[in-house]
Parts: structure tokens; C-alpha cells; sequence
């Protein structure tokens, strides 16, 4: 059975994406922990990130750290986190979140609650920061 994530992929599922290319997918966390928290995920289904071959795995952080460049262009940060917890999803990902405290990429703390239009403005924003 696909995951949530591939479903995303092939359009199954609606999602505010950010950008993707032939092996990598990145969209905005519905379950937000900051303003622009981004899900970075390979095309390719694997459960867990170090069980991806070398190439994807390099690819996938590459395409992560231009996803980061686009999200500190749009939103107001000191820095990009990065989390890769992996429990919740049977499907390789990696969270970008806009740091301006440590505190910002605590995941136990209350999601943010965000309208559609806040997410699409976001996506957009971050879409065009893209390169």
C-alpha cells in the first residue's frame, strides 16, 4: 500500500507544494511547528532515510538544501532546521523549519493552526523563491 507521502506525489492527495524534480518532492507540513515548515521527500518509496541508496539520499539532501535557501528567502529566520524523525510515516523525509530559537523545531510544543490561504500564500511565497 502507498504511503500518505506518494499519494501526495502522484496528486491523490492535495498538498501546498513547494517544488519538486524527478526524484524529490517538497511541501508544506499540514501539522506546522513554524510558519513554512517543510516536508522534503524522495519520489522513490522507501521507509527509512538510511535505507535509501546513496544517490538518492545524496539527492534528496541537495534538493532539501535548496528548498532551505527558498524558505529563508521568504520568511523571517535566523536559520533552516533540520529533523529527520521518521516514526510517524513509513516513507524517507525531512522536516525544514525556520529556526529563530532552538525552542522553534520542538516538536511536542502545539501545531500551528493555519487557513488554507495562509498555506497557499506561504506555498506561493516559497514557490517563488525557488531556483
Amino acid at each position: 500500500m502507498a504511503s500518505i507521502f506518494t499519494k501526495i506525489i502522484n496528486d491523490e492527495i492535495p498538498s501546498y507544494k513547494i517544488a519538486e524534480d524527478e526524484s524529490c518532492y517538497a511541501f508544506l507540513d499540514i501539522n506546522p511547528v513554524a510558519k513554512a515548515h517543510t516536508l522534503v521527500v524522495p519520489k522513490k518509496e522507501t521507509d527509512y532515510i538510511f535505507d535509501l541508496d546513496d544517490d538518492t539520499l545524496g539527492e534528496l539532501m541537495i534538493f532539501a538544501k535548496r528548498v532551505a535557501g527558498a524558505i529563508e528567502k521568504s520568511v523571517e529566520c535566523k536559520r533552516i532546521g533540520i529533523a529527520v524523525l521518521g516514526l510517524e510515516v513509513p516513507h524517507a523525509h525531512i522536516h525544514l523549519i525556520p529556526l529563530n530559537s532552538e525552542s522553534d523545531i520542538d516538536f511536542k510544543k502545539a501545531k500551528l493552526q493555519l487557513t488554507p490561504d495562509e498555506f497557499k500564500q506561504i506555498a506561493e511565497t516559497i514557490t517563488k523563491n525557488f531556483v
